[in-house]
């Protein structure tokens, strides 16, 4: 296909799949007649994989992301599905990188039509193909239209809500009032104090988050996409005894599915994009005492939740541990850039440290949690950790 060039569809379920040299975020938008969702629950990606009529399949970096549209559901009102596609590694555009979109019958698998976007440049999203409405019979265009800001921009330009950084809340003004007579001290009314935003980012340097709080993983406008290292540390009891602490990181997909965890007995998981440095016994020595290695860009499509813990496996619960903490590093230059430390104790042999959470836009956000739970491993972290999510 050449681009506006357009085919009728013989079958009522395509798949339209898109490969490229690089990885590839495929998404799809349901569209009614004005060119835009009904609401976001009609932008379909990685992290919302299903919707009316349209379902999202992740090749898990070996084979093309899928979007399938079954015209026959798709419903009343909508008149066009566009599928899009944009590098997963942040910033990256499709200079050099030539995406190939392949329309297929979903049943059987045959090739329908191919269309590849000629002359791209800075584009960093591609709105590639789109099924559509005419007449009452459902086609295919060849599209090809780039966006420079991402798949933000494709979402936005079609009503999705993108969310925006918190605005700092404005300072009430003072009000004039006619002055007290001569004899009367003068009142003031000391402004309220704003509270504090409930997400920055790390433009300001080092963050040190309060539990409850987020931190987006942005630094100059552009989404950290890098190896992270997350430290957990801790001191002995109190007592002066050995304390067996074990961290973790649980693995959950767009469903909150458990996809796998990385701890002392499995120290590399989904393709060894997370590992684990192995186990400390009694938490002594300064620095941290486990340390978990997650390389942000390697990890599937599908792996879209992080979620960080702590288990007393000698039974001692958090109210005889001191200084436990957690903290994001740099795995390149080793600079800390988010710290979490426990400021209070339950009587517990879990806590649930944080969590790291991807956004449809690419960035990841790492959250604060604090959350005491009774296990002494990982196994019996999975579900309150779904739950965090």
């Amino acid at each position: 296909m050449t681009p506006g060039s357009n085919i009728p569809l013989p079958v009522a379920r395509v798949t339209v799949d898109v490969a490229a040299p690089v990885r590839l975020d495929v998404s799809s938008l349901l569209l009614t007649a004005d060119g835009k969702v009904r609401s976001d629950d009609d932008f379909i990606f990685y992290n919302q994989p299903t919707g009316p009529g349209v379902t999202y399949r992740s090749g898990g970096g070996t084979a093309p992301d899928a979007i399938t549209v079954d015209t026959s559901a798709v419903p009343p009102g909508i008149e066009k599905i566009v599928v899009t596609a944009s590098p997963d590694a942040a910033g990256q555009t499709f200079q050099g990188i030539e995406p190939t979109a392949t329309i297929r019958n979903a049943d059987d698998n045959s090739v329908l039509a191919s269309f590849t976007p000629p002359q791209l440049g800075s584009e960093t999203a591609l709105v590639i193909v789109e099924v559509y409405l005419r007449n009452g019979a459902w086609k295919a265009r060849a599209v090809g239209q780039g966006y420079a800001n991402g798949l933000a921009g494709i979402a936005t330009d079609f009503g999705v809500s993108v969310e925006e950084p918190t605005p700092p809340t404005p300072q009430p003004q003072p009000q004039v009032t006619t002055p007290p007579p001569p004899s009367a001290p003068p009142t003031t009314t000391a402004a309220p104090t704003p509270p504090p935003s409930g997400k920055i980012n790390l433009d300001k340097g080092r963050v040190s988050l309060q539990k409850n709080q987020t931190v987006s993983l942005v630094k100059g406008g552009r989404p950290l996409l890098s190896q992270v290292k997350m430290g957990l540390g801790w001191e002995p009891a109190f007592r002066g005894k050995d304390i067996d602490l074990d961290a973790s990181v649980i693995a959950y997909g767009p469903q909150r599915n458990h996809i796998d965890s990385c701890y002392f007995g499995k120290l590399s998981i989904v393709n060894g994009a997370i590992k684990h440095s192995g186990d400390n016994l009694t938490g002594e020595g300064g620095g941290d005492d486990e340390v978990i290695v997650v390389d942000l860009g390697r990890l599937p499509q599908e792996v879209t939740g992080l979620v960080f813990t702590v288990n007393s496996f000698s039974g001692q619960k958090f109210t005889e541990v001191a200084k436990a903490y957690c903290r994001l590093l740099d795995a390149a230059t080793g600079e800390e850039l988010v710290r979490f430390d426990l400021t209070s104790a339950e009587a517990q042999t879990g806590v649930i440290m944080a969590k790291l959470i991807k956004q449809f836009s690419g960035e990841w956000e790492m959250t604060a949690l604090g959350d005491f739970v009774k296990s002494r491993t990982v196994r019996g972290m999975v579900k309150p950790a779904a739950q965090a999510l």
